[in-house]
């Protein structure tokens, strides 16, 4: 069988079985590139090679898979986000075009703050943290994750990317270890509501709940958050958090109540409000030196 007829069937399948086929034309040329080596857009060029007994069997294998509701970027085993690789599997919460809103406005905030010190709150794969690092090659970025599983894709991605300055914490945000003085606080937390969980896409329930799941409304980590960070942020230090479409007024006005100020969001490219953001007042107390995690 040529590879143009293994896609061929491949394709046939999924629409008469797929309930959602969305993007499957774009996710199986994905998959080929994957087994076969050649460039996606070299298809029609490539497609009458014949293909190897053990090549139509990882393709035809990788394509049940997709059809089970896996996601492609598990498939494929890695995902670019921000221009970067970021290595990405069963465990770890994919990386996606709106979190780069978040990495635009950490880099915003810091704009005038020489070697910047960071905390990545639910760090997952490490995409935030690591993206800022690479255009901050003077920052610090404390990579704080409770996942053992998603920690272990975190230390790949730091590997991978070469990002010296990121130095990967296995710990609970709502627990935090001993930091030192913060000028700024990203978190992409859990924020989906119960009653929205019974309803995403079957490729997302792949993901990890804990990753997902922001408590009954939505906003435990946002009510959480802000206040047991502002004591450990230098004065004038900020923090930025990921949310949900419809949670940036409320995230907002948690910000305020805790005591942050020049509280404002951020709109993704879809014109979405994506990232809330709130500074330390001046003339609040520095926060106790301790001892760091150099």
């Amino acid at each position: 069988m040529t590879v143009l007829q293994l896609y061929q069937t491949a394709y046939q399948t999924i629409l008469q079985n797929a309930q959602e086929p969305g993007s499957c034309a774009f996710d199986l040329s994905c998959l080929l590139e994957l087994v076969f080596g050649f460039d996606r857009f070299h298809l029609p060029s490539c497609g009458s090679r014949e293909a190897s007994p053990a090549q139509a069997e990882q393709f035809q294998a990788l394509c049940a898979r997709y059809l089970s509701g896996e996601p492609l970027q598990y498939l494929l085993g890695e995902w670019e986000f921000f221009g970067l690789p970021f290595a990405v599997g069963e465990g770890v919460l994919i990386p996606r075009p709106d979190t780069e809103t978040l990495v635009e406005t950490g880099l915003s905030l810091l704009r005038r703050t020489a070697s910047p010190v960071i905390a990545d709150l639910c760090a997952g794969s490490g995409c935030v943290g690591i993206a800022l690092a690479s255009q901050r090659p003077d920052a610090t970025v404390y990579a704080l994750e409770r996942s053992e599983q998603a920690f272990g894709y975190l230390q790949t991605n730091i590997g991978k990317n070469h990002a010296q300055g990121v130095r990967a914490l296995l710990g609970d945000a709502l627990s935090p270890p001993v930091l030192p003085p913060l000028d700024c606080v990203v978190s992409n937390p859990p924020y989906i509501p119960r009653c929205e969980m019974e309803t995403l896409q079957p490729q997302v329930k792949h993901e990890p709940r804990m990753a997902l799941f922001g408590g009954e409304d939505g906003y435990d980590f946002y009510r959480a958050l802000p206040a047991l960070y502002l004591p450990r942020l230098k004065p004038g230090g900020a923090i930025a958090f990921e949310v949900g479409y419809n949670q940036a007024e409320q995230v907002s006005n948690l910000l305020a109540a805790a005591g942050y100020i020049g509280v404002g969001v951020e709109h993704d490219l879809a014109g979405i409000a994506r990232v809330v953001y709130g500074r330390k007042p001046l003339d609040s107390p520095t926060p106790v030196r301790t001892k760091s995690h150099a």
